[in-house]
């Protein structure tokens, strides 16, 4: 049982469980009922997506530092006691279930899902390779 990082839209793999959506917009161009079908997510979780204003930052971060900046943004979005509590419940959940959480972006480098990786981590999440 794990939970595994992926990106939005990108085939799935037969283990993957669940796929929840943790970005501020739905997939454009997609009706809802899709949203599944088209390899996007099953469930939207909004709330462990960056805020609208660090999204900015966080696409136009062109710099190390500028990156360092969004994830010591995002980090401090997720201490929030809810999207706290919602990281401790995923953590928990990846140790009897088999899910996985993601965004759109290409490259994960620079997307707040490996951020939520090493938070989930953090919190002894089992994570896929």
């Amino acid at each position: 049982m794990s939970v595994r990082i992926v990106r939005l839209g990108s085939p799935r793999s037969d283990d993957e469980g669940t796929r929840i959506g943790t970005v501020r917009r739905p997939p454009r161009g997609v009706r809802k009922e899709d949203f599944g079908r088209l390899d996007y997510y099953d469930v939207w979780l909004p709330m462990l997506s960056p805020s609208p204003e660090l999204v900015a930052r966080g696409l136009h971060a062109q710099t190390d530092k500028e990156w360092a900046a969004f994830e010591k943004g995002y980090r401090h979005e997720m201490a929030a006691p809810d999207a706290s509590r919602v990281l401790d419940t995923l953590a928990a959940l990846s140790h009897t279930g088999q899910f996985s959480v993601g965004c759109y972006c290409e490259n994960e480098d620079r997307c707040h899902r490996s951020i939520l990786k090493v938070l989930l981590a953090e919190r002894g999440a089992a994570i896929a390779p």
